[in-house]
């Protein structure tokens, strides 16, 4: 519709129809889900989450590997030491008691390892064997097993040689695991009909003792 002023010929204004030309106006709700399914805020945190149990078990795994394998070390370091005074007769069966021995030797792994006195007059989790030998042939290879399939510890004993025998000494730690994640890898002990259970750790150290006095 048109309207003449002054002569002029103006369009008449008309208000505004959405549903002109027959177009029907787009649906609100269906904008909205375009919108959801598009937006990535939180998306790193759902991500996180999905992935923070596997990823921390892994981590502390590999934590606990190498806390264990550096206690490996210590007890081997502490077998060497205490191998040490016995062949030069620093230690000697009539010096030195087996009691005093396990401390001696709790000493040199408590930077890692902590021995109670119950521990060290009463073996739980530390056994050692300190033995000597006609000749380095006869010293035991085989870590002795129980029927259980646990450690075996009714033969070790306390009795180092004079001078000039052949020595070993022996140690055998229990160390417990708490993620079980790497349980079944770096277990080495398993008993009969049961699951893996602790690490073992096993330290030799055979020698002659020196010709002391």
């Amino acid at each position: 519709m048109t309207l003449k002023k002054g002569g002029r010929t103006e369009p008449m204004c008309q208000d505004h129809d959405d549903t002109r030309s027959g177009e029907a106006m787009p649906v609100k709700g269906h904008g909205a889900w375009r919108r959801v399914m598009r937006s990535r805020d939180g998306a790193a945190a759902i991500e996180f989450a999905l992935l923070a149990i596997p990823y921390f078990m892994i981590v502390f795994a590999i934590i606990e590997t190498f806390i264990a394998y550096t206690g490996e070390q210590l007890v081997a370091n502490a077998v060497d030491t205490m191998g040490r005074k016995i062949r030069t007769g620093q230690i000697t069966a009539s010096n030195t008691k087996e009691v005093p021995f396990r401390r001696a030797f709790c000493n040199e792994i408590s930077i890692l390892i902590r021995c109670s006195e119950a521990e060290i007059t009463t073996p739980n989790k530390l056994r050692l064997d300190v033995r000597s030998f006609a000749n380095f042939a006869d010293i035991p290879l085989e870590i002795p097993v129980g029927a259980d399939g646990d450690l075996d510890p009714s033969g070790f004993a306390y009795a180092p040689g004079p001078a000039k025998s052949v020595n070993m000494v022996r140690a055998y730690y229990h160390w417990d695991i708490i993620v079980d994640l790497i349980r079944p890898y770096i277990s080495n002990v398993r008993p009969a009909g049961g699951r893996p259970n602790y690490f073992l750790i096993v330290e030799t150290s055979a020698f002659r003792n020196e010709d002391y006095p």
